[in-house]
Order: structure tokens, then C-alpha cells, then sequence
């Protein structure tokens, strides 16, 4: 931005090593401190037409980060059962759902985190965790495309097949495939492949 005046005095600073200390300082204040003071007031006063902002100090920097952008904890593996709604061809005892329950159980918090991504499109749970997701988190069978030179209906196209998501409804179409470990890496590989992207919905 060769327009921005990053010192008063003068409209170009000739950057040179003798003052190339000076030249990043103002760079950096004109990025992150008084270059977006107009944005971050209008943000402030925005925000306090909705809520007091002197009402906030009542919270603690961590109550605040998990009201306003929900808690970093996910789940626990022996709570989930009682925490997703089984749909469309699923029961919580269905063989499928059963090797789903235990890969979630089994994930990191890596993968967890990912995993909630893919599904509800959020990076964090809301204030409650996973019992919270409004809608409920619904696993739906989700029958065999035949795609991928697949015959449909068989095992080994319902293998070849990658579950899919309605991120606005919190809801998973997972394909009943052969295995666990098939299970296992069909659901790492669209959630890996399917960051930030709504080409598998």
C-alpha cells in the first residue's frame, strides 16, 4: 500500500539498514494497532449497543472465550451414545454405528476437532459440548452411489463410497461398510479432504 503514510513526517520512508528496526515497528503498528483502531472501535461500539461492555467484566478471559466461541473440550468415547441421534437405517446397536462409536472414541483431539468441523462446519462445540449441538448430531445410513466403476448395492461400492455431511444440521451420512478399518479410513480421508469445502455434502 504504497498511499498508507506510515510516519508523519514525510510520505516515504527510504528502508535501509540503519533504520530497518523502525520501518518493521511501523509496519506492524500500522497492521495490528492504530491502523484498525477505527475498525476495532466500530466493532466495540457495535457490540456494546448489544451488550454492555462494562456488563463483561463480571467474566474471566477463558468464561468469555468459551461463551462467545464455544469449549474446547469434545467428548468422552462412553458418552456418545447418549449424545447423537441414530437415523434412516441406524439404531445405536447397528454394527456400523458400533465401529463408528469406538473410531470416535479412539480419535485425538486432533482428529476429534476435525471430525466436529467436517460434520457441524464449527471448530468448537457450543457451552455443554457435544449434548448442546442444537440440532442434535444424526447419523443416517447412507446407501451406495455405485460410483468410483462400483456395482451398486454391493460391498465392495458401499467401501468405495465416502460418507457425507448437511453441516447446517449437524447431520452424517455414513455408508455401512464392510469393516472398521475401511470405516476408519474412508472417514479420515473426507474429513481430511473435506476441510473448508462443501463438495462432499
Amino acid at each position: 500500500y504504497p498511499d498508507y503514510v506510515l510516519k508523519s513526517e514525510g510520505n516515504n520512508i527510504m528502508v535501509h539498514i540503519d533504520n530497518l528496526e523502525e520501518y518493521i515497528s511501523l509496519v506492524v503498528d500500522a497492521t495490528v494497532k492504530t491502523g484498525i483502531m477505527p475498525q476495532i472501535e466500530a466493532f466495540r461500539a457495535g457490540f456494546n449497543q448489544v451488550f454492555s461492555l462494562s456488563s463483561l467484566q463480571i467474566f474471566t478471559e477463558s468464561e468469555l472465550e468459551s461463551l462467545l466461541c464455544g469449549g474446547r473440550e469434545l467428548w468422552a468415547a462412553q458418552s456418545l451414545v447418549d449424545q447423537i441421534k441414530f437415523d434412516h437405517g441406524y439404531t445405536s446397536n447397528s454394527p456400523s454405528i458400533v465401529n463408528l462409536l469406538e473410531i470416535l472414541g479412539e480419535f485425538t483431539p486432533e482428529q476429534q476437532g476435525a471430525f466436529l468441523r467436517f460434520v457441524t462446519g464449527a471448530p468448537r462445540l457450543p457451552p455443554g459440548g457435544l449434548a448442546a449441538l442444537n440440532p442434535k448430531l444424526t447419523i443416517v445410513r447412507k446407501h451406495s452411489t455405485g460410483a468410483n466403476g462400483g456395482i451398486k448395492g454391493t460391498a465392495q461400492a458401499t467401501d468405495r463410497d465416502l460418507p457425507s455431511v448437511m453441516t447446517c444440521a449437524n447431520y452424517l451420512k455414513l455408508p455401512p461398510y464392510s469393516c472398521k478399518e475401511v470405516m476408519r479410513e474412508r472417514l479420515m480421508y473426507a474429513i481430511t479432504e473435506g476441510q473448508g469445502s462443501f463438495d462432499l455434502s
